[in-house]
């Protein structure tokens, strides 16, 4: 996250028991992000189960809250910000 400025990152869950943390990205996101190993990107039909936005709950938490521009994540600001360095792994979207 600290690889992308705040007014260009949307919202961001994290789970951090399980070491893991979701961007909301646009619905064309997999094209521009399928060769970061780092990262999956997965289908709209996935099911994200999040929290309400003012509380945590079942160890999530929303880092950056989700708001009313309607702002996502961009994809190539994502990929960049994974590049050299990124640690986490990928998850599958199963």
């Amino acid at each position: 996250m600290q690889r992308i400025e705040p007014e260009d990152l949307g919202p961001v869950l994290a789970y951090p028991a399980a070491d893991r943390a979701w961007w909301l990205v646009p619905l064309d996101a997999a094209e521009q992000l399928d060769d970061i190993p780092q990262l999956a990107v997965c289908a709209a039909s996935w099911p994200l189960h999040c929290p309400p936005v003012n509380r945590p709950a079942h160890g999530r938490v929303w880092i950056a809250r989700p708001h009313a521009s309607g702002r996502l994540t961009d994809p190539l600001l994502l990929g960049a910000g994974f590049g050299p360095g990124g640690r986490l792994p990928s998850e599958t979207c199963t």
